[in-house]
């Protein structure tokens, strides 16, 4: 057997070096630079607006995480990062990591308090920050609902309620898989004008409706085929989910699927490690909780759901899937 070694230790104290390399290799926009193909280190430099150290220090640390290829000395993008940071598509990631870099990782530094009081710590938003926060949520609420439309089959379903979610995009995917799905909106009351302007954008209006409704208390009704929850579970107290999963129960038609889509803590051998990093950040940033997923199942149990599926969307939360009994 062989000796244990400090390699992975070290990884993940060293961790936060790799992060801050990454988040400034998006600001300074040395991705975008390559998305039109190799260059050297003075190119980058160039492109860039740093010196050639810096441009060499970063293109460097990007390679040694699998972001960039490198072949006799000039950088290209990985696939995954053409993919999602070379500024090509809509779920390019670079909101996502500005919001992680000017807001999560500053607010991390608050974690040893919040580890010792139980308590969140101060986010000190002003309009400029939460401008910063929310285009970071949502463009990763973007990535979230392009990686359940790829693993989740939309094609047999004809009528969905979309209850309590934080962003259109789920639903808007589902539609966009499946020509034939309706969906009804029914989320807060403030998250009216973003979603008329998502469908406008998707020219999907013609299929959807918007109902604004409290979560916490919305009972949409229906005999819907379908429906829809993201991340709403850690968003609410375990009195307001049970309430929650009934009221989409009640909507549910005679063995309608849900897709409860959320972080969640499991039983497993090994934790996966983003439900437990992100169980985190939801209370260091304001004390929301990644429930455990045992807990959850036996919520929807009591709601009238059988769980019967976990997908684990790759670097995303994981969908509950269950059936109306």
């Amino acid at each position: 057997m062989a000796a244990p070694t400090p390699d992975r230790i070290v990884d993940i104290a060293i961790g936060y070096m790799g992060a801050k390399q990454l988040f400034a290799a998006s600001r300074i926009g040395l991705f975008r630079a390559l998305a039109d193909g190799p260059q050297t280190v003075a190119e980058i430099a160039g492109a860039t607006g740093v010196s050639e150290q810096m441009a060499r220090i970063l293109a460097d640390a990007m390679n040694a995480q699998g972001l960039l290829d490198r072949a006799d000395g000039r950088y290209s993008l990985a696939d995954d990062a053409a993919a999602f940071l070379g500024g090509q598509s809509t779920t390019d990631l670079a909101p996502f990591l500005t919001f992680l870099n000017e807001i999560s990782y500053g607010h991390w530094l608050q974690f040893d308090a919040t580890v010792d009081t139980t308590k969140p710590g101060d986010l000190q938003m002003d309009d400029a920050r939460w401008a910063t926060f929310m285009a970071g949520v949502m463009r990763y609420n973007a990535l979230h609902a392009s990686m359940l439309a790829r693993e989740f089959d939309f094609a047999p379903y004809k009528s969905m309620v979309d209850l309590g979610g934080l962003s259109p995009e789920f639903a808007i995917g589902a539609m966009r898989a499946n020509p034939d799905l309706a969906v009804r909106f029914v989320f807060a009351p403030m998250a009216t004008q973003g979603i008329t302007d998502a469908l406008v954008a998707a020219g999907l209006a013609d299929r959807a409706t918007i109902e604004p409704a409290e979560t916490e208390s919305a009972a949409p009704g229906g005999e819907h085929d379908i429906v829809m929850v993201n991340h709403v579970v850690h968003r609410f107290t375990p009195e307001q989910n049970r309430k929650i999963l009934a009221n989409a129960r009640a909507a549910a038609g005679p063995g309608a699927t849900l897709l409860l889509l959320d972080f969640f803590l499991d039983d497993d051998e090994r934790q996966r490690p983003i439900d437990a990093l992100h169980a985190g950040e939801y209370f260091v940033i304001d004390g929301t909780i990644v429930y455990p997923e045992a807990e959850v199942r036996a919520w929807l149990e009591e709601a009238g759901w059988r769980p019967r599926d976990v997908l684990a969307l790759p670097g995303s939360p994981r969908v509950l899937v269950a059936h109306a009994v």
